[in-house]
C-alpha cells in the first residue's frame, strides 16, 4: 500500500512526461501543463518534459526521483515507457508494463473481458480489405470501424453504408498500417447512451454521461467542441449506478491495472452496459473526465493530481 504524504518534499524531483510522439501529443501536453500548474501550487519540485525516447531513457541521469506519466496514447500509455522506467528504477504514476500493454490493444482487452463474463460489444479483426464485407454481414449498419492501438477516438469511424467501409478502414490503418478492427454498434432509443467511469485508488467514482456534439465521442467532440454536453451525475438510477460501477471496477481489475484511469462503456435501449475500452493514462485537460468525475466526489484539480502522485510512495514502480 502506498504511504500517505503531506510534505511535498517527499516526492523529490518530479518529471511530468508530456507532450511525447504519439498521434495524442497535443493532448498531453495539455495535460501535462495543467498537472504541472497543479504540481507547483502543492510545492512539488517537479518539472515539465516534452518527452522523447532519448529523455525517457536518461531521466534517471538528469537526477528525477520519480515521474508523474501523463504521455497518452504510443509509447507512454503501451508499456514502453513503463519499461524503461522499471529499468532505470524510477517509481511512476499509474499502471505497469502488462496492464498498460493490454489496454492499450483494444482486441485483446475485449477478449480478456469476454473470457471473464464481462459484456462488450461483439466485434471483429479486420485482417484484410474484405473481412469488412464480414463485418458488414455480422454487425449490420451502422457499425465502428476503429484502430485496436490508438485513443482519444483517433482514426474512429460509424460507418452508415457499405459505401463508407473502404475509406473507413483505410482512416483507421493509418500511414503505418495499424491493426483494424469492427465492432457492433451499440444503439440506443435516445441520445446520451455513452458513458465513462473514473477509477481512482481502487474505487470507482461517479459515473459521466456524454452527449457529444457529433454523432458520437470523436476527437472533436473530445477536446475541441464546447457543445458537447457531460452529466456528472450522470442521472442513471442507484441500482445502476452500482451495477455498472462494479462492473467498470472489475473490468479494470482484470487488466491488472492500478492507482487510477478510465472505462469508457455505452447502455442500449434496456439499460444493458457495454464495455468499450481502458484508458489507463486518460487526458487532465479542461475538457477532461477524470478531473469531472473527482470534482463529483469532492476532490479538485490539485488534490486529483497530488492522490495519483502520492501512490508512487508505495514499494516499486508505477
Amino acid at each position: 500500500m502506498a504511504r500517505k504524504t503531506h510534505n511535498p518534499k517527499d516526492f523529490g524531483r518530479v518529471a511530468v512526461l508530456a507532450g511525447g510522439w504519439s498521434s495524442e501529443r497535443q493532448v498531453a501536453l495539455w495535460s501535462g501543463e495543467g498537472i504541472h500548474a497543479a504540481l507547483l501550487g502543492r510545492g512539488v519540485d517537479a518539472t515539465l518534459v516534452d518527452a522523447t525516447p532519448e529523455i525517457v531513457l536518461n531521466l534517471k541521469s538528469q537526477g528525477y526521483d520519480r515521474v508523474f506519466n501523463i504521455l497518452h496514447g504510443t509509447g507512454g500509455e503501451d508499456g514502453t515507457v513503463q519499461a524503461a522506467l522499471e529499468l532505470q528504477g524510477i517509481p511512476y504514476t499509474g499502471s505497469g508494463v502488462l496492464a498498460s500493454a493490454l489496454a492499450m490493444d483494444k482486441l485483446r482487452t475485449k477478449r480478456m473481458w469476454k473470457a471473464e463474463g464481462l459484456p462488450t460489444p461483439d466485434w471483429l479483426w479486420i485482417e484484410r480489405e474484405s473481412d469488412l464485407d464480414e463485418a458488414a454481414a455480422r454487425f449490420g449498419f451502422p457499425l465502428i470501424i476503429k484502430p485496436s492501438e490508438e485513443g482519444s477516438s483517433v482514426g474512429v469511424s460509424k460507418v452508415k453504408s457499405a459505401a463508407q467501409l473502404r475509406e473507413a478502414w483505410q482512416l483507421a490503418r493509418g500511414e503505418h498500417g495499424r491493426v483494424v478492427m469492427a465492432e457492433r454498434f451499440v444503439a440506443s432509443r435516445q441520445p446520451g447512451h455513452e458513458f465513462t467511469c473514473a477509477i481512482l485508488g481502487g474505487e470507482a467514482l461517479p459515473t459521466i454521461r456524454i452527449v457529444p456534439d457529433a454523432e458520437f465521442y470523436d476527437y472533436h467532440a473530445k477536446y475541441l467542441s464546447d457543445n458537447t454536453r457531460y452529466e456528472c451525475p450522470s442521472g442513471l438510477d442507484a441500482a445502476l449506478e452500482a451495477r455498472v460501477q462494479a462492473i467498470c471496477l472489475r473490468a479494470f481489475e482484470i487488466l491488472g491495472a492500478k492507482t487510477w484511469g478510465r472505462i469508457d462503456f455505452m447502455l442500449d435501449g434496456d439499460d444493458q452496459p457495454w464495455l468499450i475500452e481502458a484508458n489507463l493514462v486518460p487526458g487532465m485537460t479542461s475538457h477532461s473526465l477524470v478531473p469531472m468525475a473527482a470534482k463529483a466526489r469532492g476532490i479538485d484539480y490539485a488534490s486529483l493530481c497530488w492522490a495519483i502522485l502520492e501512490d508512487t510512495l508505495g514499494e516499486g514502480g508505477g
